[in-house]
């Protein structure tokens, strides 16, 4: 099994705040998504979305599963990547997080390649980033059992497993700004960024 070769996109949610589904969420003309994919694909062979809408994704160079364990949010997102990935360590980030940062991607993969961690996180102050982070299949029952005992948060989850925190003084020599954990909820949040940042994937 490849390490590093998978990484997926969790493409679920509400989207009630945004008015509209985020999947379809365009950027300067463009599906975020397809801008999503086509910069994760240089450094990923296997791209996955976890959606309800395999629709949406024709013709683009990707797989298309849905949630397994319904109604779960994004831990069952997690949980279906994860069986889905063909690698042991899987990359994860949501449909609304406008930046790819491929460095910070090579340094993630370089820091658990001689480990055996379950995932690999990024700490905020003491509160974790749950996306742009990689994910075990060594996880998989952890995560299965979580949900089927009542679990919904990835934070609480990840407390009691064996996981790699990367500091945030370390994360922000990659992002200054924080700007790589960027998702956008509303419209006025994609306005927001776009006035402060060309998007170029």
């Amino acid at each position: 099994m490849k390490k590093f070769g998978t990484a997926v996109i969790l493409a679920g949610g509400k989207s009630k705040r945004m008015g509209r589904n985020k999947e379809l969420l365009n950027i300067n003309n463009r599906r975020l998504v397809e801008m999503q994919i086509s910069k994760l694909e240089r450094d990923f062979e296997e791209i996955i979305v976890i959606t309800n809408y395999p629709q949406y994704y024709d013709g683009l160079n990707c797989k298309t599963f849905k949630d397994i364990i319904k109604n779960k949010g994004p831990i069952g997102g997690i949980y279906a990547g994860l069986v889905n990935s063909s690698s042991l360590h899987t990359y994860f980030l949501a449909c609304d997080m406008p930046i790819v940062n491929r460095k910070y991607i090579k340094f993630l993969k370089n820091n658990l390649k001689e480990k055996k961690n379950k995932a690999c996180i990024t700490l905020l102050g003491d509160w974790i980033e749950p996306f742009n982070a990689f994910y075990s299949k060594n996880m998989i029952d952890d995560v299965k059992n979580y949900i089927e005992n009542g679990g919904y948060s990835i934070h609480e989850l990840v407390k009691n497993l064996d996981v790699l925190l990367i500091e945030e003084k370390t994360a922000r020599k990659f992002s200054p700004t924080w700007d790589m954990f960027i998702n956008f909820n509303t419209k006025e949040d994609v306005e927001s960024f776009l006035k402060e940042n060309e998007l170029g994937i």
